[in-house]
């Protein structure tokens, strides 16, 4: 599946984040806690959202329920390290991507519940390619941690463009996805502000 990934993304990410990641190792862990509540709320509000699609309704349920498992698992590593959970503001990245979902402009919201689900595509795409980027590169015991989310990870990535393929068709997902392709590489890519899970690497 991760050769997929790599396909389905627009590029690597860039070494000098890896490099930041290292050296930012409490803000690696707080933010990552941070996005595995936010993909939670993400799966929780299309349940509520869009209650007429058993499949959705079943694939996000799951997902819910294996992103609150990891938030768990990511709080237990940080109490271990003396990691104190504090707030940190959140990245330019998935607001950079939301911004570009459509209103509603169909019966029942379908085009932009199928925007919201390639950015969820995204979202969990690169987290599984950042996951196996950082693997080799950290402690043993973190470096397990990341990889046993790949699997899953992966799956999400999966459910989330399965389902967007239910709501369109396929020139029109695919015009949709390569716009999103093109605006979450721009994001990668650009230097920013502040190190955190999804940003772009470390302005110097």
């Amino acid at each position: 599946m991760l050769s997929e990934i790599h396909q389905f993304l627009p590029c690597a990410t860039p070494e000098q984040w890896l490099d930041d990641a290292l050296a930012h190792p409490d803000i690696l862990l707080i933010d990552h806690a941070n996005c595995e509540k936010k993909a939670a709320s993400t799966a929780m509000n299309l349940i509520y959202r869009y209650t007429d699609d058993f499949d959705l309704l079943n694939k996000m349920s799951r997902l819910a329920r294996e992103e609150l498992r990891h938030f768990e698992q990511v709080l237990a590593l940080m109490k271990q390290r003396g990691i104190d959970y504090r707030h940190v503001e959140a990245a330019r990245y998935a607001a950079g991507l939301r911004a570009a979902v459509r209103n509603n402009s169909s019966v029942g919201g379908r085009e932009q519940l199928v925007d919201i689900l390639v950015v969820g595509a995204f979202i969990e795409a690169r987290s599984c390619e950042r996951f196996a980027a950082l693997a080799p590169r950290v402690d043993a015991q973190l470096g397990d941690f990341y990889r046993s989310l790949l699997k899953s990870e992966s799956r999400h990535y999966k459910d989330y463009l399965t389902l967007a393929s239910r709501y369109a068709e396929p020139q029109q997902l695919a015009e949709r996805i390569a716009l999103f392709r093109q605006l979450e590489g721009e994001l990668i890519v650009a230097p920013d502000q502040q190190f955190r899970f999804h940003s772009g690497p470390l302005a110097a």
